[in-house]
């Protein structure tokens, strides 16, 4: 690869003339006239321009659409002057029936074939490569004086008519404490891409192997770098491939057309517009994005839900942003499997309490709303119980379909891991995340406890196995709800547990999950996960990222997502429903508790009403 100084600083109008008259070799254009902008080609006879258009506008993160010309034109003059599309990038493919057939130097041999045929010039992220630099982030194929490299996927583009395929993707390694700077110097540049479309391990995008790009060349990673992918415009290559049209052109990747266009320093806005990135996962590594204002609306529900009733010490147990970190999980989750049943009544029939179900019903049925697979396990003596309860709460509205309902039961070694995954295997589960609310957990010594340190063992359906399987099983997530350090997924706190809770010493729950949600009263705990799943769903930057830029937005659905939302009345009616089926309250030694003002059962009306406000904000 030639790239020299002179090169890289060279105004386009120059560096188009040098590679028109092929005066040096040019493998590719990263790095050069740079802070100007490049384009991605695709060249298609003109009754195929008005659905390619449209394939670009329902897939815009990968083909954001610069120019289209007329027929036969091979000038742009809104992106350069003095250019002609036949001589301009430094190699073309030829395609024929799908096929590629060969590259060449030049199209003028097809001028004639041209005169019917349409130019598409599409964003490209070379583009953005200044705007990295000068974040203080290293370009690493730059430094390797190499092409970038670019990933088929497995991620279904929207189809127009004859155009599907896969989306497209660079990847470039980035400083991991510099991710975010990555981001939000890309986010804007909308016409090159914007923001990163996945962070983290490439098998989520269905891509085995960095080191064999389907285009450009292996670019190496540095000791604390990270895979970082952005949409590329390649996708159209893909596209023209499975048109099959008898011929169409492109630019060879990498070898791009420059633009006389500046790449204009953008400033983000409101809070609205600046992303944030978390970690979610370490196996498989992955990152989620969301705004700064989504961010702090979910830091202000958990806020909310973590006052102590009651001063009984959970404050103690609060770690902060695990709300949002297990509802950024959540959100990536096609398959979510939840729990919930504490026996606090253990001399009653049933013994179950009345927190817990409510909670758990409130995060099914916005999970439901978000089309995503969702299943509860329960002890297999409660079964009847919860499939009334179930029943009830589709008959009220609040679910919109019944939700399976499945028992557990240790029969071998190997339970846990046929129950969560097919045939047992590690490769194939069945649920991509856990949730426990308000379930009971097990103790260090293997019992389970109430909060007065009764032993309730035998009340008690071994789904802890469930959640210790979990942490063996790559990609699935866990997160706990509690609100005494007695419950299942408690164990990430059980230091302060025993430290700061009565009974903590014994009571204390010792398996871990990935995300601990300490809450006031479980049931808010539910509550607020629904709320901040709406709200993660209604932010664009999240939603983009979930999408992998293709596709339209969903905020369409906002209307159902919204009606699946916890409400006062909502609550009120299923808390009647679990009286008639000889559900009890809890936390019985707390009757006398006051939370602003109100008496302590009188408060579940309260919160919801405060959550809510806040999405409101």
């Amino acid at each position: 690869m030639l790239l020299t100084g002179g090169l890289k600083s060279l105004l386009p109008h120059v560096l188009r003339r040098i590679i028109r008259c092929n005066r040096h070799s040019i493998s590719n254009t990263s790095g050069m006239a740079e802070g100007y902008k490049q384009a991605n080609i695709v060249i298609l006879h003109k009754s195929l321009a008005d659905d390619f258009e449209k394939f670009c506008h329902a897939n815009n993160g990968p083909l954001p659409l610069l120019y289209r010309s007329k027929p036969g034109d091979w000038k742009c003059p809104s992106l350069s002057s003095d250019s002609d599309i036949r001589t301009d990038c430094p190699q073309y493919r030829v395609y024929e029936h799908g096929a590629f057939t060969g590259s060449v130097k030049s199209l003028k041999e097809y001028s004639e074939q041209l005169k019917d045929m349409v130019t598409f010039y599409l964003g490209c992220s070379f583009s953005f490569e200044k705007a990295i630099q000068n974040a203080g982030i290293p370009i690493r194929n730059v430094e390797q004086e190499c092409n970038v490299s670019m990933y088929k996927t497995a991620v279904p583009c929207y189809s127009i008519s004859t155009f599907c395929c896969n989306l497209v993707v660079t990847m470039r390694p980035i400083p991991e404490s510099k991710l975010e700077a990555a981001v939000l110097a890309t986010s804007e540049l909308k016409e090159a891409h914007g923001a990163p479309i996945h962070i983290g391990d490439p098998g989520l995008l269905g891509i085995q192997d960095l080191s064999k790009p389907d285009y450009g060349d292996p670019v190496h990673l540095h000791p604390g770098d990270i895979p970082v992918f952005w949409a590329c415009g390649v996708t159209g290559v893909e596209a023209v491939i499975n048109c099959r049209s008898p011929l169409a052109f492109t630019h060879s990747p990498g070898c791009m057309f420059i633009t006389d266009l500046k790449n204009d320093s953008v400033t983000v806005g409101s809070s609205s517009e600046v992303p944030q990135v978390y970690c979610i996962s370490q196996d498989p590594l992955h990152y989620s994005m969301v705004s700064a204002e989504a961010t702090q609306k979910i830091k202000n529900l958990e806020n909310l839900i973590g006052i102590d009733p009651g001063d009984r010490g959970i404050i103690h147990l609060h770690r902060p942003d695990e709300l949002l970190k297990a509802c950024l999980t959540i959100s990536h989750a096609r398959s979510v499997l939840i729990t919930t049943g504490f026996p606090t009544h253990f001399s009653y029939e049933p013994p179950e309490e009345n927190d817990g179900p409510p909670g758990a019903l409130a995060i099914a049925a916005m999970l439901q709303a978000l089309e995503k697979d969702v299943a509860i396990v329960t002890d297999q003596r409660a079964m009847d119980l919860n499939k009334k309860i179930i029943d009830d709460a589709v008959q009220l509205g609040i679910l919109k379909r019944p939700v399976p309902l499945l028992s557990y039961q240790r029969e071998n070694a190997d339970s846990a891991l046929r129950f969560l995954c097919e045939n047992g295997n590690r490769r194939r589960p069945r649920f991509d995340h856990l949730i426990a609310i308000e379930r009971a957990g097990m103790a260090a010594d293997g019992n389970y406890y109430n909060a007065r340190k009764v032993n309730i063992k035998n009340l008690v359906d071994p789904i802890d196995d469930l959640f210790l399987a979990a942490q063996t099983i790559p990609g699935v997530t866990t997160t706990g709800v509690g609100d005494g350090g007695n419950e299942l997924g408690m164990g990430k706190v059980k230091e302060a547990v025993k430290k700061h809770i009565k009974n903590g010493d014994t009571i204390a729950c010792d398996v871990e999950a990935d995300f601990t949600i300490v809450a006031g009263v479980s049931n808010w705990g539910g509550y607020a996960i629904a709320c901040a799943l709406y709200i993660l769903s209604t932010c664009e930057i999240h939603d983009r990222y979930l999408r992998k830029a293709v596709g339209f937005p969903q905020l369409l659905k906002k209307k159902t997502w919204l009606s699946a939302l916890p409400s006062v009345t909502k609550e009120e009616k299923l808390l009647k429903a679990l009286v008639q089926h000889g559900v009890r309250s809890g936390k019985t030694a707390s009757l006398e508790m006051e939370v602003d003002g109100l008496p302590f059962y009188d408060t579940h009306s309260l919160m919801i009403e405060k959550l809510l406000q806040e999405l409101k904000q």
